[in-house]
């Protein structure tokens, strides 16, 4: 079973791959049975799930913390 940090590896490549389509070719915003699809809406969506993904790779992952003292 993966761990969480692959599967957050896995969702954020998926989600990589799903912008390079939708941008491949755009498509407008349109109305259908009174609901509309927002592309732009979606791509920000997108966006976001990487920026998300990121930031909890960023908080999993070694960091360093740095101090000096005074004599």
């Amino acid at each position: 079973m993966p761990t969480d940090i692959e599967q957050i590896q896995l969702i954020r490549s998926q989600t990589f791959a799903v912008i390079a389509e939708i941008t491949a070719i755009p498509k407008p915003t349109y109305y259908i049975d009174g609901q509309s699809v927002s592309w732009t809406s979606y791509l920000a969506q997108l966006r976001e799930t990487v920026d998300w993904c990121d930031r909890q790779l960023t908080d999993a992952g070694p960091y360093e913390i740095l101090s000096s003292g005074r004599s």
